[in-house]
């Protein structure tokens, strides 16, 4: 979950600054109050007050404990104390290196006239030769923080009658720790474009995003629970609306006899609302259509929404519904090449005319197929990313699904070009696309607060890692960062707790 901008989240903050240079509103103001250690805080835990200077060792050791505890369980901590000493900075960075955390330090700043009105102003104020000893401390300290190896240093000035200026977090030391979100912002490139038949719809500041719901929560009204939603995600802006193909509810979604619709059926409903909303599949297992029906269905569809229409194709997975249903399900080989008739008979049948059609793997008397689709509707690939389907999609797709990793982007991004360059395709018809489970939260508590809901047995820091718990901006910000690094130009954005449609406007910010 991300702190602020340009702090990982997890990470060990620790707040560096003389008494009134504003550490305690500057972290108010952008962690939890539970992320917030602070010594004085703890002094009116184990003392009198804030200022009850006897009880400094307990509170320390209070504050030791518990930075400590929650650093084990990988949960951003701030240590707001006056960070002024060597010997405890390099106790927390060790600790922060133990535990595997970003290790960030913040020195705050003000003018010294500043500082010492604040210091004035409050009811009980630091002794003046004390704020002096600070204030020559606090000079030396910004001086040995470079050289001390944390990985991110954070320079915060207070200017006078005037809220606080953030100078550009800069990395100082090793790398920020593998895997940990950072929110620092890339210049803006340049539009990503859709295929060539269908350009994409995002704008300058990122990807499509397009809304899949996978599960259905619809009480009493399924009808008007599918359109409000619909009607919802249009109004904020999303690209589209997608729908799982699936017999039985998935166990990553929900439980098995929670209701899912078949999805020709509920996205034909949907096209009658007449939005211009892409509708589509992601993903139909080739297992469960022949594949001129499914060429049917689509084309339908395609009619019904204007040219609106997308199909997101697959292999298929999950055998349990295949036997429940009384379907085959063929080993993976032969799927696979059921992948590949599939697409190419969507193709051949979606083609002008009637002729006959040969092909590598499929031979059709005559390819009698009407409606035809109004445009081209777009074919995504899906998968995991297997060498195959990498193939398939490079040689057949307009696009290729893949997990929204940015490691595993780094290897299959690479990996589905070169097969479309050994195809002798461009690579840029064949777009990247992802699928993207995020935890999505109106602000930092309420993110927390789904994580807790959400987690079932897994630690709360890992399932916050897992689905980047977050704001919508931030979310929006890091599909930005996977449009400019892995040039993905639509996001499938499925919200492990989607209500209902009154639940789209906390999603709204993910749209650019």
């Amino acid at each position: 979950m991300s702190a602020t901008d340009g702090i990982p989240d997890p990470a060990l903050v620790v707040l560096v600054g003389a008494s009134g240079s504003g550490k305690s509103t500057w972290a108010a103001s952008r962690f939890r109050a539970s992320e917030i250690v602070s010594s004085d805080a703890l002094r009116a835990v184990v003392g009198s007050g804030e200022h009850d200077l006897d009880a400094s060792a307990d509170a320390f050791d209070l504050l030791d404990r518990i930075v400590a505890g929650r650093a084990r369980r990988r949960l951003s901590v701030v240590v707001d104390t006056l960070g002024l000493d060597p010997t405890m900075r390099r106790a927390w960075l060790a600790l922060a290196r133990e535990t595997g955390l970003a290790a960030v330090v913040v020195r705050l700043t003000a003018p010294e006239r500043v500082v010492r009105q604040r210091n004035r102003e409050r009811d009980r104020s630091v002794p003046a030769a004390v704020l002096t000893r600070q204030l020559r401390s606090a000079r030396r300290a910004m001086a040995e923080i470079d050289a001390e190896g944390w990985d991110l240093v954070v320079d915060v000035v207070h200017e006078p009658e005037a809220l606080p200026r953030e100078r550009a977090p800069r990395p100082v030391g090793r790398p920020a720790t593998p895997g940990a979100t950072t929110l620092e912002r890339s210049p803006t490139g340049e539009p990503m474009s859709g295929p060539a038949e269908r350009p994409a719809r995002g704008d300058r500041d990122g990807p499509e995003i397009v809304l899949q719901v996978s599960r259905f929560p619809w009480g009493e009204d399924p009808s008007g629970w599918l359109r409000g939603v619909a009607l919802a995600a249009a109004e904020a802006g999303f690209g589209g609306v997608a729908l799982m193909d699936h017999l039985i509810q998935i166990p990553q979604v929900d439980r098995a006899w929670e209701p899912i619709p078949e999805p020709f059926v509920a996205l034909g409903h949907l096209a009658a609302l007449g939005t211009s909303l892409r509708l589509g599949t992601l993903c139909t297992p080739v297992t469960f259509r022949p594949a001129g029906v499914l060429a049917k269905a689509v084309a339908t569809l395609d009619v019904l929404t204007g040219g609106h229409a997308f199909v997101g194709i697959g292999a298929g997975w999950w055998e349990r519904e295949h036997v429940a249903y009384g379907i085959g399900f063929p080993p993976a080989r032969e799927r696979e090449d059921l992948l590949e008739s599939a697409v190419e008979t969507v193709r051949a049948l979606w083609s002008a005319g009637t002729k006959p059609y040969a092909g590598a793997r499929v031979s059709l008397p005559e390819t009698t197929c009407y409606p035809r689709p109004v445009g081209t509707p777009q074919i995504l690939v899906g998968g995991s990313g297997k060498r195959r389907t990498l193939r398939t999609a490079a040689r057949l797709g307009d696009a290729c699904n893949l997990p929204s990793d940015p490691a595993a982007l780094d290897v299959l991004v690479p990996l589905l070009r070169a097969h479309c360059a050994d195809a002798g395709r461009d690579p840029d018809e064949v777009a990247v696309t992802v699928l993207d489970v995020p935890a999505v939260g109106r602000d930092r508590e309420d993110a927390r607060a789904r994580v807790e809901r959400l987690r079932g047995r897994a630690a709360a820091a890992t399932y916050a890692a897992r689905h980047h718990a977050g704001t919508a901006t931030e979310h929006r910000d890091r599909y930005r960062r996977l449009a400019e690094s892995h040039g993905v130009r639509t996001v499938f954005v499925a919200v492990p707790d989607l209500s209902g449609p009154d639940d789209i406007e906390r999603l709204a910010g993910l749209v650019p």
